[in-house]
């Protein structure tokens, strides 16, 4: 029984509260904080409805001080950051200073550059390991249980992985004409950077979104979805992670109406991080564009269909070559009739729940800095069905690209 810290109340942060208040057991109490206490309140109100109490508290993630003085009040075992990726420094800073163990689903991304790396949470190893505290980095699904996925066919199936392709399949339908599954601000910024992957040591790069490849899907009801590649951050630490790994890719499903509207905003500046003047005061074109699209959070009712994501792996074992596929099917109307959550911030939100359980538990308290393939796979996943993602993994061909 151990007490948590979730900070941001947007969907993820949403679902991971919602989940965890299901195991009193082993949250005995929750808090959740959000620069917009409003916003904790509403999800408090909702589990007070069911008979869960969680406490809330305001919070400006990017203030160090304000952060201690809320973990040197509520005294949690474990704070699970959902707020924005630019907070991830100054939480790990107040987590050093509280004498609090960490855990988020996104890495560090600069505000003012649309440049996402481990490099400046990687730097913070021996901190937390002089400190005796453990800080678990990328925790949602992908990044998280993909890596998890990986480091489970390393131990299990593989003496040597040469190929992954990560395939992340949204086949749901929201009924609007465009909008994003998560924080706007952030998709766009993944989506736009140019395309890169690893293979034969060294980083190869692609024009946004310039390669894609229709791929069959093993669940029916995603069926056959065009797949593009992008840069995702869990191929910076699974390259350096999976020895002998020769190439790793990442592969997206958009529908041809959501890269429409994107391309549209893009040709008129819309996307830009740059901030632009106007009637005398500075405007970033993509947080007003965040403004005016639709919340996430708001998504979850309308939102039908299934998503599927998951790790093609190819590897040897005793000498004899095959390739498995490991994934996950979720289907947006369940994940809504359960946590009021489409499946997306599902999939990104119980994760953490399940982190922290590891965490608590001493199965991942390691004192340091480290990605979830460098931990034991096994009690993370043997978790993760009774939390509501189960998994599966069959026999596959490679893709042949």
């Amino acid at each position: 029984m151990s007490k948590i810290l979730v900070v941001g109340a947007g969907g993820v942060g949403s679902v991971t509260v919602r989940k965890a208040a299901q195991f009193p057991e082993i949250f005995s109490e929750i808090w959740l904080a959000s620069r917009t206490k409003s916003r904790c309140d509403a999800i408090a109100a909702d589990l007070a409805a069911e008979g869960k109490t969680i406490q809330t508290a305001e919070l400006d993630a990017d203030d160090v001080g304000a952060t201690v003085r809320l973990l040197e009040k509520v005294r949690p075992k474990v704070l699970l950051n959902l707020a924005l990726p630019y907070q991830d420094l100054t939480l790990m800073d107040a987590c050093l200073e509280a004498g609090v163990h960490y855990i988020d689903t996104a890495n560090y991304e600069p505000r003012d550059v649309a440049k996402f790396e481990y490099k400046w949470q990687w730097a913070y190893r021996d901190r937390f390991e002089k400190a005796g505290l453990t800080a678990v980095l990328g925790c949602g699904f992908d990044p998280g249980v993909t890596n998890a996925f990986c480091a489970h066919a390393a131990k299990h199936w593989f003496d040597t992985i040469r190929h992954v392709d990560i395939l992340d399949a949204n086949a749901g339908d929201h009924g609007r004409p465009f909008a994003t599954n998560f924080n706007p601000e952030i998709n766009i910024r993944e989506i736009t950077q140019r395309g890169r992957f690893w293979e034969k040591g060294e980083w190869r790069e692609t024009d946004p979104l310039s390669l894609h490849l229709a791929h069959e899907f093993p669940d029916a009801q995603v069926g056959t979805r065009e797949i593009y590649l992008l840069f995702h951050e869990e191929l910076e630490s699974l390259a350096l992670n999976l020895p002998g790994l020769e190439r790793i890719r990442f592969w997206m499903t958009f529908s041809q109406n959501y890269l429409t509207h994107l391309r549209v905003l893009q040709n008129v500046g819309m996307t830009s991080i740059e901030p632009v003047m106007y009637q005398g005061n500075p405007v970033i074109p993509i947080e007003f564009l965040k403004a005016l699209l639709p919340d996430p959070a708001s998504l979850g009712p309308d939102t039908k269909g299934m998503t599927c994501i998951g790790c093609l792996i190819t590897g040897s074992k005793n000498g004899r070559e095959s390739t498995r596929f490991i994934f996950n099917v979720c289907d947006h109307e369940a994940c809504y009739r359960e946590l009021k959550s489409q499946a997306i911030s599902y999939t990104a939100g119980v994760p953490p729940v399940v982190g922290a359980k590891q965490v608590l538990s001493g199965a991942w308290q390691v004192p340091g800095v480290w990605n979830i393939e460098e931990l034991d796979p096994d009690p993370f996943l043997s978790d993760l069905g009774a939390f509501g993602l189960p998994w599966e993994e069959r026999d596959a061909v490679p893709l042949e690209v």
